[in-house]
């Protein structure tokens, strides 16, 4: 059964949370400083979260592939 996505956002620290999966997990840097993903104990990628989440709308959109050459 598919576990349901939930997606926060904070306005105010301008920070965008989405996850997967309610397992216990840890934020992981990826090769774009704005994106962090968020990983159970094996490495499987349950979330991702994205900082400065409005310069999306001034720049260029960013892209990341997670879980990349881990």
């Amino acid at each position: 059964m598919a576990q349901p996505l939930k997606i926060w956002f904070d306005p105010e620290g301008d920070f965008l949370e989405v996850t997967f999966s309610e397992a216990p997990g840890y934020m992981r840097e990826t090769a774009d400083d704005a994106i962090l993903e968020r990983v159970d104990a094996e490495g499987h990628v349950i979330g991702f979260s994205i900082l400065q989440v409005s310069q999306l709308a001034k720049n260029k959109p960013i892209t990341a592939q997670l879980g990349a050459g881990r």
